[in-house]
């Protein structure tokens, strides 16, 4: 196929600004005209409204209308992302991650970050879950295995596709999840030489919540003879990071008896059968109002996403104001409180408000001793601050 044969879209007048900044998303509402009648996922090319070429991307039903990959009239073949797997792989290998002897679970692929909206890939010590959040990169699922193959042959057992609850709806197709190569479903994988048992077909996400590592390794510091509460658990892994570091006690909470089995699992294949920790199946809001005060000189709140779309923010930033409040008011006096927000939509400023607000309700003193985002195999393209989509604070309270 050629540049010229693909699509064309033209921009409304000044809405090219941020193309021009190489942000990748063009909204609906930016386009003037569409020459052609691209299917969801097909590629276009855009153009503004004076007729001056900007980027070419996949096309989608919805209010993200286009992600623009490639700022140049070239066709994106095997050479063009075989090039952008090769940068990505680069800089796994900058920050010490591939080939590393104490962590070997870590993002090879992060979205906008590395050039793909709309596709991720998770490594687990050699076995690979892609996930999709677009047609256009979904169609081009099995050349990206066979790229990855050829590039990593010594650290590829296995592929898996788990796109079936993430592509858009509108689409007219039905995926399904299923192995692309391989056929590895557990395995267990380090980080900072913590074991974990990881099943990619069945655990949330793509199995494991990868963008906690640097935040689950600062816990170790404040963890020593701590009695240490960590809600929302899912696998366990800050769990497990607080018992590494001699925490007199872990309790950990979630409302699902599955995440739970895991947290056990992964407790007992690092530190055998111990007193110190405790699990419990049960809901993080009716935990923390029954719980007594001063039981815990550590919390963390790692709750799942409470707002996908802005039209829920308001009631996002309440629920983040709500459970804190909760965690204000039980903690001990010099606690330490690890908080996070994974909620795209919800901006640092928004978060540290909702928490300031908790801390007012609560009568607590609280200090700020570290803001915290997503680790460097999370990148976040300069043009597109939405990637950095993880916050977190660390707070001292009197």
């Amino acid at each position: 196929m050629s540049v010229e044969n693909i699509v064309k879209i033209i921009l409304k007048s000044g809405k090219d600004r941020s193309i021009l900044r190489f942000h990748p998303w063009i909204f609906s509402g930016a386009i003037k005209k569409i020459i052609g009648n691209p299917s969801e996922g097909d590629l276009v090319r855009v153009y503004s409204n004076q007729d001056d070429f900007l980027g070419i991307g996949h096309y989608q039903i919805g209010t993200i209308a286009i992600r623009v990959f490639l700022f140049s009239e070239q066709v994106p073949d095997k050479n063009y992302w075989s090039d952008k797997f090769k940068s990505a792989i680069e800089l796994r290998n900058k920050i010490g991650l591939l080939n590393s002897k104490h962590t070997n679970v870590f993002r090879l692929i992060h979205g906008e970050g590395d050039g793909f909206p709309g596709f991720i890939c998770d490594y687990y010590n050699k076995n690979l879950v892609f996930q999709f959040h677009s047609i256009g990169m979904y169609q081009n699922r099995m050349l990206f295995a066979e790229i990855i193959q050829e590039l990593l042959p010594e650290n590829v057992m296995s592929i898996y596709d788990k796109s079936e609850k993430t592509l858009p709806h509108k689409a007219d197709i039905q995926p399904v999840n299923g192995f692309l190569f391989g056929n590895i479903t557990e395995t267990e994988v380090l980080e900072y030489d913590n074991k974990f048992i990881i099943n990619t077909t069945e655990g949330q996400k793509t199995g494991f919540f990868i963008d906690q590592r640097e935040n689950r390794k600062l816990l170790e510091f404040y963890s020593n003879n701590a009695n240490v509460l960590n809600m929302f658990c899912y696998t366990g892994g800050f769990s497990v990071s607080a018992l590494k570091a001699n925490a007199a006690s872990v309790t950990s909470v979630d409302s699902s008896a599955k995440a739970i089995e895991l947290t056990d699992k992964n407790v007992t294949i690092n530190f055998g059968q111990t007193n110190k920790h405790e699990s419990l199946a049960v809901d993080a809001f009716e935990y923390l109002d029954k719980m007594p005060e001063n039981q815990f000189d550590v919390i963390i709140l790692d709750p799942p996403a409470f707002a996908k779309h802005f039209n829920v923010l308001n009631q996002a930033i309440k629920g983040y104001t709500r459970i804190n409040k909760k965690a204000f008011e039980k903690i001990k006096s010099g606690g330490i409180l690890f908080t996070f927000s994974c909620s795209q939509v919800v901006s640092k400023e928004n978060f540290a408000r909702a928490i300031a607000d908790a801390a007012a309700q609560a009568k607590r003193e609280v200090k700020i001793l570290h803001q915290l985002n997503q680790p460097p195999d999370h990148p976040v393209n300069l043009f597109h601050p939405e990637g950095e989509y993880l916050k977190g604070l660390v707070v001292y309270v009197n």
